[in-house]
């Protein structure tokens, strides 16, 4: 079994090392603009499509609600025991902090076809949850130490490109109504596109060095991303008995390495930006190797 997961997995990892391999065919500038079109077009097709696709019950919006919020509590809760291991400023700790709770969507989605117990539009419904308030405790935390006002704090949360995609996406999949075919279409062609140019992208943005600068900080915070609050998340379904599809769907977005632009907002808050591009690649590199184990895990328990 473990084989097969691998398999499914690597090319995707070949993905984000041909990323590496080409970064100097483009420019910085050209890079940060595909970026920019992932945020704002092509992730949130994606998302639309997978959870528009699909008719939902609100029994899934009722489940998976609570348990990925309980997730990102959990990890901010771990991250922050480790407040006296990291900098002195708590707006450079707030820029890293968020890195315990924000998720990879891509890895999301590629990990999802390796797992047979659950589908793809449940982790759509579970990332449309999510993304709100990932990003208010984040917003929230790097405002602590910056100048955003609560407004301007609503203001970007609210308008979040995920956030509109997945409400619209749940809603037309709650509503039961399907989509035509040909208007559905133009959002399904970006939805392709989307996974291949985010792991090229960050195969291209990514510091494959970064893991020779592991010190103790880092060193826990990519535990808590990446061991510990999964841990808690499978031993916690495991002692309720959770569902096998909610099980498998919450474990595994446990597990997710951290957000791929998280320093583009602690950057934004003036926050330490090389920290946390730093936990990023250590993040998304170790979970080559971990990310495979939970799969595997969470396919034999449950």
């Amino acid at each position: 079994m473990i084989t097969t997961i691998l398999m499914g997995l690597v090319p995707s990892f070949l993905m984000v090392g041909l990323g590496g391999a080409v970064r100097d065919r483009l420019a910085s500038a050209a890079w940060q603009g595909l970026d920019k079109l992932n945020f704002e077009i092509l992730f949130p097709a994606l998302l639309f499509f997978a959870a528009c696709n699909r008719p939902i019950a609100i029994e899934d919006v009722i489940r998976l609600g609570p348990a990925v919020w309980a997730v990102l509590g959990l990890a901010l809760i771990l991250g922050y025991l480790g407040r006296r291991l990291g900098p002195e400023r708590f707006l450079d700790f707030a820029g890293a902090w968020q890195t315990c709770w924000r998720f990879n969507t891509a890895m999301a989605f590629v990990a999802m076809p390796t797992l047979h117990l659950a589908d793809v539009g449940q982790m759509a419904v579970a990332i449309g949850m999510a993304v709100p308030v990932a990003n208010l405790l984040a917003v929230s935390a790097l405002s602590r130490g910056g100048n955003l006002t609560l407004r301007a704090t609503v203001r970007k949360v609210a308008l979040n490109p995920f956030l509109l995609a997945s409400v619209a996406g749940v809603g037309v999949g709650l509503s039961g109504y399907k989509i035509p075919d040909p208007i559905l279409a133009p959002a399904q062609m970006l939805a392709q596109a989307a996974i291949p140019i985010a792991l090229l992208s960050i195969g291209a943005t990514m510091d494959w060095r970064a893991l020779t600068r592991m010190d103790l900080f880092n060193g826990y915070f990519c535990t808590v991303r990446l061991v510990l609050t999964p841990a808690v998340v499978w031993l916690t379904c495991r002692l309720l008995e959770a569902e096998t599809g909610l099980a498998a769907v919450v474990i595994l977005f446990a597990a997710l390495p951290t957000a791929s632009a998280a320093h583009v907002l602690a950057s934004g808050f003036g926050a330490d930006r090389k920290l946390v591009a730093t936990l990023i690649a250590q993040s998304t590199l170790l979970s080559a190797v971990s990310l495979p184990l939970w799969i595997y895990l969470i396919s034999v328990s449950f």
